[in-house]
């Protein structure tokens, strides 16, 4: 009995794995061309332009040319020109006053006055580096009747700054200053014309010295503070040294007068030196411009000071005519006035330093070049 079930079962099992082998056959697909299509990227796009109304049409008109809206220039042109780091300044000015009378019973004397100045600036700025460079000449003559021709300015002045800046943000700077000035011709106490009082470099001035700056980005305002710096005092003319003019050593004389050893043509000075240049505009066409220098000895009599301000207002009626109303004040310790001298020509009195005071007003023409 056992054996009889078991065979059905055993036959059982061998038809099921066999029905199942030759239905596994028959579902092997054939190989049939893929029917899909490759597609491309799509690009969506979230915004499109909505299509113009072009026109079919268009209508043609004769062009018509206007002048009337058009303004000439004020300037002419100017070309383009590759930017540079140099800025030039080249100024010339001619100032003149008049004083004429015809059968004036008041009295007085006609009168002319003629003033030049011609003024040179070359000023190098790029990044770190300003080097400025200024040279101004100044001359004038004054004629009057019974009277021979007078001089009424003379100043021959250079100088020169290089500084170095830290950064771009400050506006103090390294510097080393040079200046130099005297005067062209000779100078005389009138109507005395024939021992001079001052000559070409006698005197002469020289400074040289290191410091700090502070200019603003306009350039407009330079101050300069120089704690070492050398002043040279030069005296060529030999007369004017044995006389001991303008600070340097005097001549030694002996009892009758006779130089024994001549006077010295070099005085040399060490001290602090502080120089300001500022320029504004204070209203319209009328502009101030200052310029001053301080300089303190430490060798020989430190605290006291020399003192050159200049100070200029210009009213400017046009661009080539120009009023100036200018002042010009100079103390220095080393110029002597009163001196007195004995029948032998010994001084007896070396005098004393005074202030000294110039100004000036004039109507004139400015020419830029």
């Amino acid at each position: 009995m056992q054996n009889s079930l078991l065979t059905k079962v055993l036959f059982t099992f061998i038809l099921i794995f066999w029905i199942s082998a030759i239905s596994a056959q028959d579902t092997i697909p054939t190989e049939t061309p893929i029917d899909t299509t490759a597609i491309d990227t799509i690009v969506i796009r979230k915004t499109q332009e909505r299509i113009k109304n072009i026109p079919r049409g268009a209508n043609l008109t004769n062009p018509v040319i206007s002048f009337k809206q058009t303004k000439a220039l004020n300037k002419p042109y100017k070309r383009f020109r590759v930017p540079s780091f140099w800025t030039n300044i080249n100024k010339f000015g001619i100032n003149f006053s008049e004083v004429a009378f015809v059968n004036w019973n008041a009295g007085g004397n006609n009168s002319v006055t003629a003033l030049g100045n011609v003024r040179f600036e070359r000023n190098y700025k790029f990044r770190y580096i300003q080097w400025d460079n200024n040279m101004e000449m100044r001359y004038g003559l004054n004629l009057q009747d019974n009277q021979k021709l007078r001089k009424t300015d003379d100043a021959l002045r250079f100088s020169s700054t290089f500084g170095y800046q830290r950064d771009t943000i400050s506006n103090w700077y390294y510097s080393v200053k040079a200046n130099f000035n005297t005067q062209f011709s000779n100078g005389y106490k009138y109507p005395d014309r024939t021992t001079p009082k001052s000559r070409f470099m006698a005197p002469g001035y020289s400074f040289l010295g290191a410091g700090t700056s502070y200019i603003t980005k306009d350039q407009k305002f330079n101050l300069y503070i120089s704690p070492i710096t050398q002043k040279a005092t030069f005296v060529m003319d030999q007369n004017l040294a044995d006389k001991g003019a303008f600070g340097v050593q005097r001549a030694i004389l002996d009892a009758d007068g006779n130089v024994i050893t001549p006077g010295e043509n070099v005085f040399l000075e060490f001290g602090f030196l502080v120089t300001n240049t500022w320029e504004t505009k204070l209203m319209d066409n009328v502009g101030l411009k200052s310029r001053a220098s301080l300089y303190t000895d430490y060798l020989r009599k430190f605290g006291n000071i020399d003192v050159d301000w200049e100070l200029n207002v210009s009213l400017r009626v046009n661009k080539n005519i120009l009023t100036t109303i200018g002042t010009h004040l100079i103390y220095d310790d080393d110029i002597l006035f009163d001196e007195q001298v004995d029948a032998n020509g010994i001084v007896t009195n070396p005098g004393r330093p005074r202030l000294q005071f110039k100004q000036l007003l004039g109507v004139g023409i400015t020419y830029d070049f």
